[in-house]
């Protein structure tokens, strides 16, 4: 307004009609709400200290969900914070389970051999006697709490008969009562069309498992397979059947299905082949294992050739970000590694600036974890580029997938006596057959054939990587 206007009075007129505005929706009548929506629904508040709720952890950068390969304690267990509690299956290796508080073992949420999606509850620790179910009912969420009581189903009459007897034998739920079932059990059900309400828990407190679902056969179902055993049996003889068998995937395969199938059909894959002769490397292979303290094996050779090459041609060192490219002052090479479920890919940290018997005892440390199943996550990510060997498989030569985040892998075949002609001679040469593929967003062909030419110069002349 004006310099020196009053507006006090524009503040009193405005709150008037705020007064008036909202009068009439005072006055209007109250609905009264049905008697059920009156009552607000009961629930124990989980009691602070009582009890502790063990989620499954996330273990690695790609992990979704862990499966229970052992429980190493049982319900009613006293547990101390430094024990381990069960052994997880991720999809790199098998890692243990500490709970870092002590008490007992109440519930165990997930059985062995099953999988639990990342943070779900596998177990809870707390005093003796605790009640567990607020916590549990606590993790489902307010989803639950906040939809309306069911409706009461109106009665129909039930025939008689052998409907009459599974319907008597189906657990009783009550109506609005909370059908208590692990979330595995409830996903399964749900995939198949099962009601919850027609089974029968066999878990802790009657809570439904996976266990029930599988088991679990239609009142219909029963009664066929009933009749059928009654039929007399078949005389007639089958020569011979078709078959299948389903092989639950690992942890581990379904990241290397994933993630490999991202890379080949997301990455523009191109593929270097080049021959190298290793006469002078199978030499000094002899010569360095004579006075090294651990064996030097050829791979190891090769690890140390690619590091030397990865430092001269940093842009294969590199790996595409979406709109940029990282080039890594770093180089770590990852070498994969065949285990049960798969494949893993030990890491060998800044490999250009250690010896070829620091590489050798490394190596051979990290390959036992990997079968074993114990390495730990800093021990296999943060590659930089990768190789993969089949020549101890007796493989001349393949192409290998590219390894995410990796902008290249080297694939590696056998060593072959091979005869080949030098000077007009035919001369016996042991050969080995590399094949570089390489990510055309990052590396260009140019970029590539460089770097194999001094991969191999490293390897045709092993004494090089020394100066």
């Amino acid at each position: 307004g004006k310099p020196g206007e009053d507006y006090k009075a524009l503040l009193d007129a405005g709150a008037e009609k705020a007064v008036e505005a909202k009068s009439p929706a005072q006055e209007a009548p109250k609905q009264e709400q049905p008697e059920e929506q009156k009552q607000p629904a009961k629930s124990t508040a989980p009691k602070s200290g009582d009890a502790t709720v063990i989620r499954m952890p996330l273990l690695s950068d790609t992990m979704t969900e862990g499966k229970i390969v052992a429980w190493l304690k049982k319900t009613g267990d006293q547990v101390k914070s430094d024990d381990v509690l069960a052994e997880v299956e991720t999809d790199k290796a098998t890692m243990e389970i500490v709970p870092y508080v002590d008490g007992t073992l109440l519930y165990i949420g997930v059985e062995a051999g099953q999988a639990a999606k990342v943070n779900d509850i596998i177990a809870i620790i707390g005093k003796e006697g605790t009640d567990i179910e607020p916590y549990l009912q606590d993790d489902d969420g307010g989803s639950q709490a906040a939809q309306p009581a069911a409706a009461p189903a109106p009665k129909t009459e039930e025939p008689t008969g052998a409907t009459e007897v599974a319907v008597s034998e189906a657990p009783q739920h009550q109506g609005g009562e909370r059908v208590k079932a692990s979330p595995l059990a409830k996903r399964l059900a749900a995939e198949k069309g099962i009601d919850l309400q027609q089974i029968k828990g066999s878990g802790d407190h009657g809570r439904i498992v996976k266990r029930d679902i599988d088991e679990y056969k239609p009142a219909a179902q029963q009664a066929a397979s009933s009749a059928k055993g009654a039929a007399p049996a078949s005389t007639s003889f089958v020569a011979a059947e078709e078959g299948h068998k389903d092989i639950p995937l690992s942890q581990m395969r379904k990241v290397i299905a994933k993630r490999l199938s991202e890379s080949k059909f997301g990455a523009p894959h191109f593929y270097l082949r080049m021959t190298v002769t290793m006469d002078n490397a199978i030499a000094a292979r002899k010569h360095i294992n004579e006075v090294s303290p651990v064996k030097v094996s050829f791979n190891d050779l090769i690890i140390k050739a690619a590091a030397m090459t990865l430092r001269r041609h940093p842009e294969v060192n590199s790996s595409w970000m979406g709109d940029f490219i990282r080039q890594h002052s770093h180089i770590h090479v990852g070498t994969a590694v065949a285990v049960d479920e798969g494949l893993i890919v030990p890491v060998i940290r800044f490999a250009d600036q250690k010896s070829l018997s620091q590489i050798a005892e490394e190596s051979g440390m990290l390959i036992e974890k990997a079968r074993n199943k114990k390495l730990q996550p800093p021990e296999f990510t943060g590659n930089t580029f990768s190789i993969s060997n089949l020549g101890m498989m007796d493989i001349d030569e393949f192409t290998a997938i590219i390894n995410p985040p990796d902008s290249c892998i080297l694939a590696v075949g056998k060593i072959t006596p091979t005869p080949v002609v030098e000077q007009g001679a035919v001369v016996v040469r042991h050969l080995l057959k590399l094949t570089l593929s390489c990510d055309h967003r990052v590396v260009d062909g140019a970029v590539g054939a460089r770097f194999m030419q001094t991969l191999k110069a490293y390897l045709e002349n092993p004494v090089t990587m020394l100066v």
